[in-house]
């Protein structure tokens, strides 16, 4: 009961402990989520000029971005692309408003009218834009928002049709803005004459060069301190971003010898039939050599599960595995060779019939694509169905009268690689097309007309030649990949986790020479990097070296891309500013040897005169004829624009004074003066200055404007 009392009478005293403690703890949570201390948002990507790019918005178009552009696109790539476009849109907006720049509404509907007048929603029926179409498509999707509804090929909400709004006026701004910026950076008439006197000018010269090459490195003493003021003095040329220097070990999933024997004893059953126990009775799988040519297929794909289903076409040498193309050619029909190794598989092969063929063909083939087939525009609409329809119609039409092919080509055809042949495509291999296609110009004969489907749409072909006949040969291969067993991956997930417990005691480079294991080193990754060399994809790696609080001698085991692992540790931290002197060093010791040994040979020199410096010690004397300042380059000594404008301020018969050039130092003597003929009128000069800068105006005007912009990038608490 004292206790109570006790505790009874201090209540208020331990009330104002606890909420201290709580403070303390929200304290300690705002400093070390420091965007929530001072207000800025954890869901903002980027912050542009003040312009704030939303995490969900941003999130929702790299999604929208990755399934255009599919899977061959990775997740960060999308995102790369995704955020460019941001950012510009948000450095260009506000040149926009600064300039008073907008789209108004009637501007508008002509873009729009510009950009969906070939969208069968939005034509009447004369296939003619119809702005009613358009307006009621726009409401209908504003009013079942958030759902989709199909334009075209893709299905899009009202908010991806304002967002594809707000796009489309951007780019109509910025054709106006940059066609303001070209009209400015038109030539006059003076900056082309002085632009033909650089091109026509010329000077024959005589010259002496003491290259740099004639003092050894090694004569010439480079501090540190050097380095150092060197880099001070060039600061923005060894500006560097944030990066991290790691080395891995690799353990890879990769099958060992005894899976392959295992595999190879396995297709002993199909080289010599067995008899297996299966489901409570015998059942006989029939040797390879033995089956029927109509049962090959079910045999190849279904009984002995080949991971490469059954091809029924004829093929030439070429076509067969390199590593055993002599032998399996040279098989007689029925025999079987294997099994072998090729391409990470082991395989076993019958040769199941031989024929000749053609070496070459050539054909006029009409592609009628359908929605959903490789390489198909957006524009293309019409169904499978439908273009098998019409491909029918087509081969009917050319059938019963040849001279129409040509025609249709240009009214039909989506291959533009032979629209402009007429369909035609001339002699080629076998091995140049899709394998239906090729089956079907190599298997036929020279007049033939019909229809093929490939991933490319529906063909009308005709074979209009074949040269040449060698042996083809048709084959039935069994093919199993070669994989690790469960217990080679037991054991490379052990050696893995050995390392990394080695490691706890042990200096990684010298834990890796006592296990015979190979170091890698990176050097200079950056924070959105995603491909490390050797272990492919590896976002999480570089997420994990840029991560707070990971420091130089961390390590790390991650999964990597195909199977295994990598134990990863950081080995150097650079953070964003000046690089350091000992990366700088390499390029900057260059540079630092070629001013010191200017100097080194100026002493040399006793004389002035050309002739004096002519006698000095590994000097090289040289003549370069019409040289100009166009392109200042002496012939023997290479580009050295400061030598060859020294040589253009002398007279005739004039010598120059000592040149730091790039490759040495120099002395120069003018021979011959050449001076630029005039012209009667400079407009065709002038024409071309202008299209040059015209053509580099829009990217070198935008990268400006971002240099200059306040951007503020978050993209890697993200991705």
């Amino acid at each position: 009961m004292a206790v109570l009392n006790k505790i009874r009478q201090r209540s208020l005293f331990l009330i104002l402990i606890i909420a201290l403690a709580l403070f303390s703890f929200v304290l300690t949570d705002l400093f070390r989520n420091s965007d929530a201390l001072f207000g800025d948002s954890q869901d903002v990507v980027a912050t542009v000029n003040g312009d704030k790019i939303d995490r969900n918005e941003f999130m929702g178009k790299v999604e929208n971005l990755q399934r255009q552009m599919g899977p061959q696109a990775t997740s960060t790539q999308v995102m790369n692309r995704v955020y460019d476009q941001e950012v510009r849109r948000s450095v260009m907006s506000n040149q926009f408003e600064e300039l008073g720049m907008s789209v108004e509404e009637n501007q508008m509907r002509a873009l729009l009218k510009q950009n969906f007048a070939s969208y069968p929603e939005f034509q009447n029926e004369a296939g003619l834009f119809d702005e009613n179409k358009l307006n009621e498509f726009v409401a209908n999707l504003k009013a079942i928002a958030p759902e989709p509804s199909v334009l075209g090929n893709f299905r899009i909400t009202y908010k991806d049709w304002v967002n594809n709004e707000s796009t489309i006026a951007i780019g109509a701004q910025e054709r106006a803005y940059y066609s303001m910026i070209m009209a400015g950076v038109n030539a006059t008439l003076n900056e082309a004459e002085v632009e033909h006197t650089l091109e026509n000018a010329t000077r024959d010269l005589k010259y002496v060069q003491v290259p740099y090459s004639s003092i050894n490195d090694s004569l010439v003493e480079v501090s540190k301190s050097d380095i150092k003021d060197y880099i001070d003095n060039n600061k923005k040329k060894y500006e560097v971003e944030a990066s991290r220097d790691i080395a891995f070990v690799q353990f890879i999933e990769s099958p060992s010898l005894a899976d392959e024997n295992k595999l190879m004893a396995d297709f002993d059953m199909y080289s010599k039939g067995k008899v297996v126990f299966d489901n409570g009775k015998n059942d006989t799988i029939q040797a390879f050599k033995t089956v029927k040519d109509a049962d090959l297929e079910n045999y190849v794909n279904y009984t002995a599960n080949s991971d490469v289903n059954y091809a029924d076409a004829f093929v030439k040498k070429s076509s067969l595995p390199s590593v055993a193309a002599d032998t399996i050619y040279n098989l007689k029909v029925g025999e079987v060779y294997g099994p072998y190794k090729d391409n990470g598989m082991m395989k076993l092969t019958k040769m199941v019939a031989e024929k000749q063929m053609p070496d070459s063909a050539k054909v006029r083939h009409i592609l009628i694509p359908f929605v959903g087939a490789s390489s198909a525009s957006p524009d293309v609409t019409r169904t499978e169905a439908q273009a098998r329809a019409t491909a029918d119609s087509v081969l009917t039409i050319v059938k019963a009268k040849p001279s129409k092919f040509p025609e249709l080509v240009t009214a039909l055809s989506s291959d533009q690689g032979s629209v402009d042949n007429g369909g035609e495509y001339d002699y080629h291999p076998s091995t140049q097309m899709v394998k239906p296609f090729s089956d079907y110009e190599f298997q036929n004969n020279v007049g033939d007309i019909g229809v093929v489907q490939t991933q490319f749409g529906f063909h009308i072909i005709e074979i209009l030649g074949q040269k040449g006949e060698s042996r083809a040969v048709k084959v039935a291969t069994i093919a199993r990949k070669i994989e690790p067993s469960t217990e080679t991956i037991d054991n490379v997930f052990t050696d893995a986790s050995k390392f990394e417990l080695a490691l706890q005691k042990g200096d990684f480079q010298t834990v890796a020479k006592e296990r015979n294991l190979n170091v890698r080193p990176v050097n200079s990754i950056k924070v959105l990097e995603e491909n490390i060399p050797g272990l492919g994809s590896q976002r999480p790696i570089v997420r994990w070296a840029f991560e707070e609080g990971t420091k130089v001698g961390d390590y790390k085991r991650f999964s990597v891309p195909g199977g295994g692992y990598a134990v990863v540790q950081i080995t150097k931290v650079s953070k964003k500013g000046v690089m350091d002197p000992e990366n700088a060093s390499a390029s900057a010791l260059t540079e630092i040897r070629k001013e010191k040994k200017a100097k080194m040979i100026r002493e040399k020199i006793s004389g002035t005169s050309f002739e004096d410096v002519a006698k000095t010690p590994n000097a090289k004397t040289n003549t370069a004829v019409a040289v100009n300042m166009k392109n200042p380059t002496l012939s023997g000594a290479g580009l050295e624009p400061k030598v060859v404008g020294v040589a253009f301020g002398l007279k005739q018969g004039e010598t120059s004074k000592l040149v730091d050039g790039n490759s040495g130092v120099f002395v120069v003597m003018v021979n011959k003066i050449e001076e630029a003929s005039g012209l009667d009128n400079y407009q065709g000069v002038a024409n071309r200055l202008s299209q040059t800068r015209a053509s580099a105006a829009q990217t070198k005007v935008y990268n400006a404007l971002k240099e200059t912009a306040d951007i503020d990038d978050n993209r890697a608490r993200f991705y």
